[in-house]
């Protein structure tokens, strides 16, 4: 008896493994050819896409100055900041999109102060064009300290922080790099003083006796520094090149839309000034992100500039 149930289960085991394979097959299941294909790429092992290498064979230069592609150590890191970049894909359309908005009024700037056009893209490198702050206290898209923003004209206090204004920040920066090409005699090694700060940099330039940005064993940061300013100087010129098809409808729109208010009085309540300029609180602070409180204390009353959206 328990032999004749035994054989019997098999059987009905058989059958329901026959019926079942045998709807999948017949296509009555709407998910059929979507499984059939995950299956079979997963014993292909394949995935639906193509990754190649990149091309160097040209000549790369920063402010002007050339890249020494001769040395195959220079070649490699420059290779992989393009890689890296290329790859990391979400990452590198926002600076694409983010390029757009700020790199045009920066580059007015730079050009305006006599600092090489290419420095626009180590603000990318500094901070993605957004007003970040690092973990040692730098803030805004140039990564100023609070010290060396306020020895280079900004004010940095608990209601105003001009590192996050755009125009001002971008007029410091030009006067520090014109500082550190002064001392140091390039552009090159003045973005990477820029990184490491000049003191450090000319320390390590005397230990190890070289003057010579790419010649230089410097920290991990700051050995990649020029490299990653440089693929994002070639990755922006070029997305097409680098697979990045980014319709123009798409890229983030400059912030040239607004109207100057002149304020020389303290505020009370930015939310109040607002509503009576026509304006949001959140708009107020998108155009303006050096307001960095609520209110604003202005007894000796310096004037200000405050952005407001065109109606």
């Amino acid at each position: 008896m328990i032999k004749s149930i035994s054989i019997y289960s098999i059987a009905v085991a058989a059958f329901l493994t026959f019926a079942l394979f045998t709807s999948y097959k017949s296509g009555d299941n709407p998910n059929t050819s979507s499984q059939t294909l995950s299956s079979k790429d997963s014993l292909d092992g394949k995935l639906p896409q193509i990754i190649t290498g990149i091309d160097l064979n040209k000549q790369y230069s920063f402010a002007g100055e050339n890249v020494p592609l001769n040395n195959f150590d220079v070649v490699e890191r420059l290779d992989r900041e393009l890689l890296v970049n290329s790859y990391w894909h979400s990452s590198t359309v926002q600076n694409i999109k983010l390029a757009n908005r700020y790199l045009p009024t920066i580059a007015n700037i730079l050009n305006r102060n006599g600092v090489p056009e290419d420095f626009k893209y180590l603000a990318i490198a500094e901070s993605g064009l957004r007003n970040v702050v690092s973990p040692a206290g730098a803030k805004g898209l140039w990564q100023f300290m609070k010290g060396t923003g306020q020895e280079y004209g900004l004010e940095v206090a608990t209601e105003v922080d001009e590192r996050y204004h755009l125009e001002k920040s971008t007029e410091a920066a030009c006067k520090y790099l014109k500082k550190l090409k002064d001392r140091f005699g390039s552009w090159t090694l003045a973005a990477a003083a820029y990184n490491m700060g000049g003191s450090r940099l000319r320390k390590e330039m005397d230990a190890q006796k070289e003057d010579n940005y790419y010649d230089l064993n410097l920290n991990q940061e700051t050995s990649r520094y020029i490299f990653r300013i440089l693929a994002y100087k070639e990755i922006i010129n070029n997305p097409a090149r680098f697979g990045f098809q980014i319709d123009a409808k798409h890229l983030y729109k400059p912030l040239n839309d607004y109207v100057n208010i002149v304020v020389n009085t303290s505020i009370s309540s930015w939310g109040d000034w607002a509503e009576q300029n026509g304006v949001t609180y959140r708009m107020l602070k998108v155009y303006n992100p050096w307001l960095i409180s609520s209110k604003l204390t202005n007894n000796r009353g310096k004037e200000y500039l405050i952005k407001i959206p065109k109606k």
